[in-house]
């Protein structure tokens, strides 16, 4: 994977270090005219030749097979589609887009043209994720699910003063759902699947939603999935069956240690956690590519629709609107 990376932000300040030692190669980087000396920092300490003040560069350098698009949320979509047309394969940072239809898009332009496409979003990637999959027959019929992610955002307190940054900006599809929220989702509908309901009650404050509660209906229980960007609290996830439960103590993005508590008194803990939550998902992409397995990416990037379209139905549906929204 020879990769260019569009964005200079604190994802990629954590990811970046560690691509090599996965055996990915950095070969591209771009900011903004704002932003050049960070990333001529950045290619430095990376190894990247490509050094770029725009996008496009990127998207055109013929080093790059792989473009890993880590900008704020409202410009992934232009990204995604100028890489997959110019024949990249493509990563991109959770949510691919705020808009559903633009995420239809970009997935039928991927299979059409046989890229790759894949969400960067860690939880089902996780080691600890897949023995909580694999111990869920266990506890029997499901009765109750309940997932928090509350994490008071470096970014709220300019909010409080009045200064909006990208992530509580309405224009630019920020807000507690479309970050947190979309952990807790994908936690829930990758081991449930589609409910047969499902709505979302924010707290909404200048148009943006700094924190809420999503509500999934399914048959026999209800799944209830807790995102603040404006308060913290203790990140856990809950799975409660007839014959016991299972809970893992952390957010659905780093997916901790797991314990299985049995009705009849068994315990059982389990922790394959990697010491970097990104190593899982970021060795899964470069084993697809290496293997030419579009089959898996796609299944992978179907489970990123279904998480999309609900994120996005129930935030319309609760009053948050963003600029792409068709209402």
């Amino acid at each position: 994977m020879k990769l260019g990376i569009v964005g200079t932000g604190n994802i990629v300040s954590w990811i970046a270090p560690n691509l090599a030692s996965w055996g990915i190669d950095v070969v591209a980087i771009s900011g903004t005219p704002r932003s050049e000396e960070t990333m001529l920092r950045m290619a430095d300490e990376y190894g990247a030749s490509g050094r770029y003040t725009d996008w496009h560069d990127v998207v055109g350098d013929p080093n790059v097979d792989t473009v890993y698009v880590a900008v704020p949320n409202f410009l992934h979509y232009d990204v995604c589609e100028a890489a997959l047309l110019a024949g990249k394969d493509v990563v991109c940072e959770k949510p691919l887009t705020s808009d559903y239809e633009e995420t239809e898009k970009l997935s039928e332009l991927a299979r059409a043209n046989g890229r790759f496409l894949w969400e960067a979003i860690v939880t089902t990637r996780q080691p600890n994720f897949k023995n909580v999959q694999r111990l869920l027959p266990r506890i029997g019929t499901i009765k109750m699910v309940s997932s928090t992610f509350s994490q008071y955002s470096s970014r709220y307190d300019a909010f409080r003063a009045g200064t909006v940054l990208p992530a509580f900006d309405p224009a630019k599809a920020g807000g507690a759902l479309m970050d947190l929220g979309l952990y807790t989702l994908t936690f829930t509908l990758a081991l449930f699947g589609e409910p047969r309901a499902a709505r979302y009650l924010p707290n909404i404050d200048r148009n943006i939603d700094t924190s809420g509660v999503a509500i999934l209906e399914y048959d026999g229980f209800t799944a209830i999935n807790v995102c603040a960007k404006d308060s913290g609290a203790p990140n856990r996830s809950v799975i409660q069956g007839i014959d016991g439960w299972i809970q893992m103590e952390s957010a659905p993005n780093s997916c901790g240690a797991v314990t299985l508590h049995l009705n009849d008194g068994t315990e059982e803990f389990y922790d394959d956690c990697l010491d970097n939550m990104w190593e899982a998902e970021w060795r899964s992409f470069k084993a697809q590519q290496d293997a030419g397995d579009l089959q898996a990416c796609y299944k992978e990037l179907d489970a990123s629709l279904l998480v999309n379209r609900i994120q996005n139905s129930i935030r319309i549906q609760a009053g948050v609107l963003f600029p792409t929204d068709k209402v």
